[in-house]
This record gives structure tokens, C-alpha cells and sequence, in this order.
């Protein structure tokens, strides 16, 4: 046994196959990560627009007089 893994430790062609099975993993590893991140980034930029526009949304019926306010949203409930 010690033998055979010593002729695989040795053998530069399988060292090569290995390292790139093994680099071939890492990069895919990576990319998974890059594409993770990517995604979380673009939900919570999605997430800051839905709350600008609430706010906005709240700042515009916060300045109307409260009638107008009472009769408009009103109208979006239906």
C-alpha cells in the first residue's frame, strides 16, 4: 500500500491531474461564492428601492392636510 502511494506521490503526471482536479474544485468553489454574494447584493439594492419608495410614499401623504390624505388613500384601498 505505502508503496502505490508513494509511486502516486512521485509520478509528476498524476500530481499534475490531481492539482488540477483540486484547482479545477477551488475555482468552482469561488464562482459559487462570487454568484452568492452578487445575489445578495442585488436583493438588499432591491430591498433599499422598496424602502425609498415607502418613505417617499409616507413622506407625500404626510404632507397632504389629513382629508385629502383619508379620501385619497380611499381610493387605493378598493
Amino acid at each position: 500500500m505505502t508503496a502505490i502511494l508513494g509511486w502516486f506521490i512521485s509520478n509528476p503526471t498524476v500530481l499534475t491531474i490531481i492539482a488540477a482536479v483540486v484547482g479545477a474544485l477551488g475555482w468552482g468553489w469561488k464562482q459559487r461564492r462570487a454568484g452568492a454574494e452578487a445575489e445578495r447584493n442585488k436583493q438588499r439594492d432591491d430591498e433599499m428601492a422598496a424602502r425609498d419608495l415607502a418613505d417617499e410614499v409616507q413622506n407625500d401623504v404626510g404632507a397632504m392636510p389629513p382629508d385629502a390624505a383619508r379620501k385619497e388613500l380611499g381610493k387605493w384601498s378598493k
